[in-house]
């Protein structure tokens, strides 16, 4: 039996995987896993090594990367990457072309607008690192092209605005603007939990 047809297999009768998608890459390490009902879409590659919850729904050509952990209802939008070892918590929603790198963790129901993008490398082919990427607390927005750097926490209910550069830890319920980021309280009206995706 294929390596296709074995994970395939694993997937409940409800889910439905594009036969273009790509399901347990590079041939070692164990086939990735579902839970119930999974929407995998044309061209998107999901490595060995990955458990997924209940309700994954992908854009065309999403990526995985291998030793990641999605939780129940992800949504990883057309064009998105989650690099390995990362864990994307139940209820978030990666829209089209964000990026998370290896060694991130998202929080429930965090939001990633279009070509968001949280970054690892501290030096990019200067010197030696440890890669460490963000971490997003529950309930947090990052709005569409907004960068976060390494090793940085985003904390519960915070929103980054669409184009912020984030350069320090951002405090829980604060609204993070600009380039550099800087600070304010988070208004009422954005004070809440993330609606599901």
């Amino acid at each position: 039996m294929s390596d296709q047809k074995r994970t395939q297999a694993a997937v409940d009768e409800e889910g439905r995987v594009d036969p273009t998608a790509v399901l347990g890459t590079p041939p070692d390490g164990e086939p990735p896993t579902f839970g119930d009902a999974p929407r995998v879409r044309a061209g998107t590659v999901i490595y060995s090594d990955v458990v997924v919850g209940d309700n994954l729904q992908t854009g065309h050509n999403a990526l995985v990367r291998e030793g990641s952990t999605l939780g129940d209802d992800v949504v990883v939008g057309t064009g998105a990457v989650v690099d390995g070892h990362s864990t994307i918590g139940s209820g978030s929603s990666l829209q089209t072309g964000a990026y998370v790198p290896t060694n991130s963790e998202l929080g429930k129901r965090v939001f990633l607008g279009p070509n968001a993008t949280l970054t690892n490398d501290p030096y990019p082919t200067r010197r030696e690192a440890t890669l460490v990427g963000p971490k997003l607390e529950a309930d947090v927005s990052i709005g569409a092209n907004a960068t976060v750097l390494p090793g940085l926490t985003v904390g519960e209910r915070s929103f980054v605005a669409a184009g912020a550069v984030v350069t320090r830890d951002v405090p829980p319920r604060t609204l993070a603007t600009g380039v550099p980021a800087t600070f304010d309280p988070l208004p009422d009206q954005l004070d809440r939990r993330n609606e599901e995706s």
